[in-house]
């Protein structure tokens, strides 16, 4: 330092504590790490020849500078630097020193299982789901099943054997299609299938179809002569239980279908259950008797099931009476037929 700068400092008459703060700002930037450290370390950096003023870092030192130094700092051509932008700028340095000292995280353990392991589980997955447009275009490919409605007798039982549309499928043995005359003019619809009838395939078998082919003869009829035989249901519920009301309507195009092929002068329906089904009720067996409805045009008389009259023997004879009212609505029927020719 010069003779004549020495004599202003003793005088106070320099701007001194201007040129210790720059020269205390290039030493930080020399030395970033040891500043750091103390800045991590909670103590408050050390800075060569601070003074008074700098033991405590938050204190400007033109707070503690004396008055005459103070009216003589801002002279012309000096360059002030506040003592406490170099402070800022280590405890920034020093933090990302400490941050870069720090000991890098434990490497994961892979030795147990690859890497790739976590997504082994992805390998029975297609590569690429698919989209609604290439099932749209898939059911567009495959050829339209023709409508039940439109189908005649060997295509009709070819539906029958092979269908799904409800639950019943899962369980049965066989379809309980139908027998008799395809051009009859008696059509006698009974409830679902049985036990028996699912291992055979044909409706009304066992105690009960026995006792229906006496019910036939008795009217000089006879099964597979003018007489067609069908149930409301193809498929046998489970347990012998009341087919739900869903798998009645799912089989119901199929019944239709036979009555339009039939072509019958009357339908006889057996039991409660199918009666309800035909016609589209909820009505005891008891109030449907002795009157004749109606269904997809054809006449209907209503009776107990066979099944039933095994239980019940002092009902035959009101069966008998059922049967009378049928005959005489075939004759009817028949007259009528002969008079519109």
């Amino acid at each position: 330092m010069a003779l004549h700068e020495s004599a202003m400092e003793e005088l106070g008459l320099a701007p001194m504590w201007v040129r210790r703060g720059i020269a205390q700002g290039a030493a930080d930037e020399l030395a970033p790490e040891s500043t750091a450290d103390a800045v991590v370390n909670g103590a408050p950096p050390a800075r060569a020849d601070r003074g008074t003023a700098g033991s405590n870092p938050a204190v400007r030192p033109e707070a503690t500078a004396p008055i005459e130094a103070q009216s003589d700092a801002a002279m012309p051509g000096d360059i002030v630097e506040p003592a406490i932008k170099p402070v800022a700028r280590a405890e920034a340095q020093g933090a990302h020193a400490s941050q870069s000292r720090r000991a890098p995280p434990p490497a994961a353990d892979t030795s147990s299982s690859p890497a790739d392991d976590d997504f082994a589980w992805f390998d029975d997955l297609p590569a690429e789901p698919p989209s609604l447009a290439s099932e749209v275009e898939a059911r567009a490919d495959s050829p339209a099943q023709p409508g039940i409605d439109t189908l005649d007798w060997p295509a009709l039982e070819a539906r029958v054997s092979a269908c799904e549309r409800c639950r019943l499928c899962e369980r049965r043995t066989n379809t309980v299609f139908g027998v008799g005359d395809r051009e009859a003019d008696w059509m006698l619809i009974g409830e679902a299938p049985g036990e028996n009838e699912d291992k055979q395939g044909e409706p009304f078998v066992g105690q009960a179809g026995k006792l229906l082919d006496n019910m036939l003869q008795s009217l000089d009829l006879a099964r597979g002569t003018n007489v067609y035989i069908a149930n409301v249901i193809k498929c046998r519920p489970p347990g012998n239980r009341n087919p739900e009301p869903d798998e009645v309507a799912r089989c119901e195009p199929y019944l239709q279908r036979q009555v339009a092929l039939v072509k019958p002068k009357l339908i006889v329906a057996l039991g409660r259950f199918a009666a309800q089904s035909l016609l589209k009720t909820e009505a005891s067996i008891s109030s449907l008797r002795g009157r004749v409805h109606e269904y997809e045009g054809v006449p209907v008389v209503v009776t107990y099931h066979p099944a039933y009259l095994l239980r019940s023997l002092g009902d035959k004879a009101k069966s008998w009476q059922d049967l009378c009212l049928a005959r005489d609505t075939w004759r009817n029927a028949a007259a009528q037929g002969e008079a519109e020719k």
